[in-house]
């Protein structure tokens, strides 16, 4: 092989390479559409082994430009989400959506904005404002001693438009319609979930999870999280997209999630009416979640789920 050859077949092989973490495998953007991609990223917390990255970073490639959604949750992991697009598409990214505060969705922006300074990046109003209030610094802290450092350099990058409900938006050819306030609180009181019309995708952030569990934290409404799931499900859309997991249609990317809410709604209630503690009412949930048992999560987030409910529940009925 001459040398000119073997140059060529080396910077070939670079650009073709896909994104490893090692331990974890390959991972690179999966096909909804002819036009529609998703990342599915690993389902554990933000660590060492995962290098901070754990969502799922979707594109649209429009006419004249690529649209991002959660770009993902480092500098690192942003940069290695662009490297993605580039290897399908060479159209720059011109806009973005974040769909809720937390920093594992989000702290790619910096890479975006970096390589795009004129990209656009959408969000609920109340994302903009409490990650400049200190969110976003926090969860650059969280993610920086998550990885061990593995995530050093990465900035708060703060998105630039604020959304409405209903609103759309329509760039590189393409409309998003976005879904805000659907409930007030769902996962967090930040929320937004992104449907693409074309290929009739909706992305849902953290308000739908697949084969993982999270924290429903102080920011969060359980009640709330089941109304918007069931408002997702009533668009009738053709794909689903999780925060994180597997995408799907209803039944299997969006049903499992709110079966699995609405059993937690059903044995707490019953354990309030009961006058049981969480810690009582949690054997009578396990046993009716077998099929969620091998979840991420499921040992460390069942109790705390049950508590978050009661707590929901007692304050309904003051």
């Amino acid at each position: 092989m001459n040398k000119l050859v073997l140059l060529f077949t080396l910077a070939v092989s670079s650009t073709s390479q896909a994104w490893t973490i090692d331990g974890l495998g390959e991972y690179k953007f999966d096909t909804l559409d002819k036009q529609t991609f998703i990342i599915h990223g690993p389902l554990g917390e933000p660590n060492v082994k995962n290098h901070g990255f754990m969502n799922n970073p979707g594109m649209v490639i429009g006419a004249d430009g690529v649209i991002v959604i959660d770009p993902g949750g480092t500098y690192q992991v942003g940069k290695n989400v662009i490297n993605e697009i580039k290897k399908i598409t060479d159209k720059p990214i011109v806009a973005a959506f974040n769909t809720h505060v937390h920093g594992d969705h989000w702290l790619g922006n910096q890479a975006i904005l970096e390589a795009y300074p004129n990209a656009k990046i959408y969000a609920h109003p109340a994302m903009i404002a409490q990650a400049k209030d200190g969110a976003g610094d926090s969860w650059v802290g969280i993610m920086d001693t998550s990885t061990e450092g593995l995530s050093k350099g990465t900035v708060a990058t703060y998105p630039t438009d604020a959304t409405t409900h209903l609103q759309e938006v329509n760039v590189a050819g393409e409309t998003f319609r976005i879904h805000n306030d659907i409930t007030g609180v769902a996962h967090t009181n930040t929320d937004i979930m992104v449907e693409h019309v074309g290929s009739k995708t909706l992305f849902l952030g953290d308000n739908d999870l697949i084969h993982r569990f999270g924290r429903f934290d102080g920011t969060s409404d359980m009640h709330g999280n089941i109304k918007a799931l069931e408002y997702a499900i009533d668009l009738g859309l053709t794909h689903y997209v999780p925060g994180h997991g597997p995408s799907g249609d209803a039944n299997n990317a969006v049903k499992p999630f709110l079966d699995y809410l609405i059993i937690i709604k059903e044995e707490t209630a019953k354990g309030y009416e009961e006058d049981l503690a969480d810690y009582e009412i949690k054997p009578f949930a396990d046993k009716r979640l077998a099929d969620y048992r091998d979840w991420h999560g499921y040992d460390a987030q069942l109790g705390k789920h049950i508590n978050k409910m009661l707590l929901e529940i007692e304050a309904l009925d003051i």
